[in-house]
C-alpha cells in the first residue's frame, strides 16, 4: 500500500463519548465511528477531522492510488499519555499495513503537534487540516491559550503578578487604608518580579525537590532542613525588628545603615541556618558510607564569613557617631581586627581537617 490517510484523535473522543476502539481501519468502519461520535456530541470536531480523512481517502481512490484510511486516539490527558498511546497504534498500522507515507487529517493546532512523532516513525506526504468555515481560527486560538494555561513557567509569570496585586488591594481595602495598597502592590510585584529575574524561583523549587527526596528516603537532613527553615525565619525577624526600631528613631540615619543593622542582628540566625543543613548532609553522609571532605569544611568557612561579616558591620556602625548602637569605635576596631584574625584561623583549620579527610593527593 502506497499512502495512509491517518485521523488523528488526541484526546480520545471518539473511545470516550462513542464508545470505539482504536486504531479504526477502513472507509466504511471509520464512517460508522464519526456516525456514532455525531450521534452523542454532534458539535465534536473529530466529527469533520474523520469525514475530511474520507474525503482525501475517495479523491486518493479516485486518482488510481492504492490508499487506505485509519482514525488513532490517544488519552483525555493530552500530553506524554495521550503521545504514548498515538504512538503504539501508529506503529500497529505500519507494522500490519505497511504504507510508504501518510497524509494526516487533522482538526487543529493540537492534534497536529504530534507531527514530530508521526514523522520519526514515517514519512508525512501532506497534511490537511479541517476546521469549521465559520471559525477557521478558533481551535488554534483554543489550543494556544489552553498551553498558557497548563504550562507552569508561562501561567506562573502571566498570572502571579496581577493576582498578588488584586489580593493587595483587596487587603488593604478591607483594613481601610487604600493609600497603602499601591506601596504593597508594586513592593510584593517588584519582588516577585526580581525573584523570578534572578532565577530564585528554580532554586526554590530544587530545595522543595530536596526535602521532598529527603523526606521519602528518611534521611536527616530532611529534619536539619525544617531547623535551618525555622532559623531563617527567625533571622529575619530579628533583623526586621531592628530595623523597624532605628526606622521610626527621630534622627534618620539613611537606608545603607539600616541594612547594616538587619545584617548584624541576624548574620548569626542565618550561619546557624547554614550549619544545621550541612550538619544534616554529614551526618547523612556518614550514614550511608560516604566521604566529601569539602563538606566538612564547609562548617568553619561559614563561621568564618559570619564572623567578618558581622565585625564588619558592627564597625560600619560604629563609626556612624549619630547612631547610638552600643558600641564604640575603638572597640569595634578591635573587633574587626580579632575576627579577621580568628576568620583566618579558623578557615585554615577547616582546610586542614578537609585535606585530612581527603586522604593523600595520589
Amino acid at each position: 500500500m502506497s499512502t495512509l490517510v491517518l485521523c488523528i484523535d488526541r484526546d480520545n473522543d471518539l473511545g470516550r463519548k462513542a464508545n470505539v476502539e482504536s486504531p479504526v481501519v477502513g472507509r466504511a468502519a471509520n464512517i460508522d465511528a464519526a456516525l456514532r461520535l455525531a450521534m452523542v456530541d454532534p458539535e465534536d470536531s473529530d466529527i469533520n477531522t474523520i469525514f475530511g480523512g474520507v474525503k482525501v481517502f475517495d479523491e486518493l481512490e479516485t486518482s488510481g492510488q492504492q490508499v487506505e484510511i485509519a482514525s488513532i486516539a490517544g488519552d483525555i490527558k493530552v500530553g506524554l499519555s495521550s503521545d504514548s498511546r498515538l504512538s503504539a497504534q501508529l506503529e500497529t498500522l505500519i507494522e500490519k499495513l505497511e504504507p510508504e507515507g501518510v497524509i494526516v487529517v487533522s482538526d487543529g493546532a493540537e492534534d497536529e503537534a504530534i507531527l514530530p512523532i508521526i514523522q520519526s516513525r514515517i514519512k508525512v506526504n501532506g497534511v490537511r487540516r479541517v476546521l469549521v468555515k465559520q471559525s477557521p481560527n478558533l481551535e488554534s486560538t483554543y489550543y494556544l491559550l489552553k498551553q498558557i494555561f497548563t504550562d507552569p513557567k508561562i501561567s506562573h509569570t502571566v498570572f502571579i503578578p496581577p493576582a498578588l496585586a488584586l489580593l493587595m488591594f483587596s487587603l488593604f481595602s478591607i483594613l481601610r487604608f487604600p493609600e497603602g495598597a499601591w506601596i504593597a502592590i508594586t513592593g510584593a510585584v517588584g519582588l516577585y518580579l526580581l525573584f523570578r529575574g534572578l532565577g530564585l524561583d528554580d532554586t526554590m523549587e530544587e530545595a522543595k525537590q530536596t526535602l521532598r527526596t529527603s523526606l521519602y528516603a528518611g534521611k536527616i537532613t530532611f529534619i536539619t532542613y525544617i531547623m535551618a527553615a525555622m532559623l531563617v525565619i527567625i533571622a529575619t525577624i530579628q533583623g526586621a525588628a531592628a530595623f523597624w526600631q532605628y526606622w521610626h528613631d527621630p534622627m534618620w540615619h539613611g537606608y545603607f545603615t539600616l541594612i547594616m543593622i538587619y545584617i548584624n542582628k541576624s548574620i548569626w540566625w542565618y550561619v546557624a541556618a547554614a550549619i544545621c543543613v550541612n550538619l544534616g548532609k554529614i551526618m547523612d553522609m556518614y550514614l550511608e558510607g560516604q566521604r566529601d571532605a569539602r563538606t566538612y569544611s564547609y562548617l568553619f568557612f561559614l563561621i568564618a564569613t559570619g564572623l567578618v561579616i558581622w565585625s564588619a558591620s558592627g564597625f560600619i556602625l560604629a563609626s556612624n557617631s549619630e547612631l547610638n548602637f552600643g558600641i564604640g569605635m575603638v572597640q569595634s576596631i578591635q573587633y574587626l581586627a580579632v575576627s579577621a584574625v580568628v576568620a583566618v584561623l579558623i578557615a585554615l583549620v577547616g582546610v586542614n581537617i578537609s585535606k585530612r579527610i581527603a586522604g593523600p593527593i595520589k
